[in-house]
């Protein structure tokens, strides 16, 4: 948001996040950027706009979410490995009691990584608390030939989008 010119503040959402079991990755996506935004408007009042944004990395059908620990981070980067994959972000504002949403569809390809790059790659530390086990904007952008859409999705928060909904929203960002 400070990228597009926004003043914001953070506020930790305590809403109970789906896990997908039975959910597409994009009905995921938007259902718990609307639990989270308005969770916080509840706890904000209804005259300040709130942003709820949840991202979620599918391959095929499977939704990888933030690795557990390093050995569920390698299996998530074998299942990336040579293949493409979709990146969602759910964005959901709550304004004057209107819940506005949109989900965003990117898609990633990545390098064949070998073994010998995956642990590398763990090493570092930086896919431990990134969904699918990767970041963009970070060394993994190496191994990333290719994204179609939104490069910002892919970082976190598809920022045109944003820009979009709240004006759908009457927000001016």
């Amino acid at each position: 948001m400070r990228q597009i010119g926004c003043g914001f503040r953070v506020v930790v959402s305590d809403a109970e996040e789906l896990s997908g079991d039975g959910i597409s990755p994009e009905r995921l996506a938007v259902e718990n950027a609307r639990r989270k935004a308005e969770d916080v408007a509840a706890k904000e009042g209804g005259n300040v706009p709130v942003l709820g944004a949840d991202t979620v990395v599918a391959v095929d059908e499977t939704i990888l979410g933030k690795p557990k620990d390093e050995t569920d981070a390698v299996r998530m980067l074998r299942l990336l490995s040579g293949r493409q994959h979709f990146v969602y972000t759910g964005i959901a504002f709550v304004y004057r009691g209107e819940v506005y949403g949109d989900v965003v569809r990117t898609e990633v390809w990545v390098d064949e990584l070998s073994e010998k790059e995956i642990d590398a790659y763990i090493a570092t530390g930086e896919p431990m608390d990134k969904a699918g086990a990767y970041a963009v904007q970070g060394i993994a952008a190496k191994f990333i030939p290719r994204i179609d859409g939104s490069f910002s999705n892919v970082v976190g928060l598809p920022l045109h989008a944003v820009k979009e909904l709240a004006r759908k929203a009457g927000i001016v960002l």
